[in-house]
């Protein structure tokens, strides 16, 4: 496997706005289902989406939020969600590339979707732990990643979201929203242990 940079996003964002076809194909539309049933019925208090990519799911998410902060570690994707947001007062996209310091203290949901395996072990660890201490007590997590492994990931993905709960440092609910062959998308509170298959 060799990783996509930073540098490889900013170019696919800037050469064409769906380089994954996100907001048309069927799959996506499928997945974007599943997140929007893991974070719940709105209205929702304030939410974190990390690597926003397009906006797609921002989209999507903005509607059950009281605010929504909608990062995106490239120039070119935090305008493509900036565009997809124009209008919606409570949400706003930022520039974030993780692990970083996060924009609010603390929030109701965080959404980690299709970057984890992106990251070095190292970086998704920190990231992991910074999620972690910005989640509310009884806040509630979405992850959503791919289960099989593409040629431009860092980690291979089968049991990344595993890695990524136990490397946050505490206890999670885990309830599996939807998975397919391909992804899998997991809502998380914090509680007592559970298995993810």
């Amino acid at each position: 496997m060799r990783s996509i940079t930073l540098e490889g996003f900013q170019s696919k964002f800037s050469d064409n706005d769906d380089p994954w076809a996100t907001f048309t194909d069927r799959d996506e539309a499928l997945k974007r289902r599943a997140i929007l049933r893991a974070v719940g019925p709105g209205p929702r208090g304030r939410v974190l989406e990390l690597a926003a990519g397009n906006g797609s799911n921002s989209i999507a998410i903005a509607p059950r939020v009281l605010r929504l902060d909608a990062t995106e570690g490239t120039a070119s994707g935090k305008a493509l969600v900036a565009r997809a947001l124009a209008g919606r007062g409570r949400a706003r996209a930022l520039r974030l590339i993780v692990p970083a310091r996060l924009p609010r203290r603390q929030y109701d949901i965080v959404v980690v979707a299709e970057v984890i395996y992106y990251l070095t072990a190292r970086a998704m660890a920190q990231t992991a732990r910074d999620v972690a201490a910005a989640l509310r007590p009884g806040g509630r997590l979405v992850l959503a990643h791919h289960r099989v492994d593409y040629p431009d990931f860092a980690q291979h993905a089968a049991s990344l979201q595993r890695a990524f709960l136990t490397a946050a440092g505490c206890s999670w609910n885990v309830r599996v929203a939807r998975r397919t062959g391909r992804w899998i998308v997991l809502e998380c509170t914090r509680g007592r242990a559970a298995v993810i298959r």
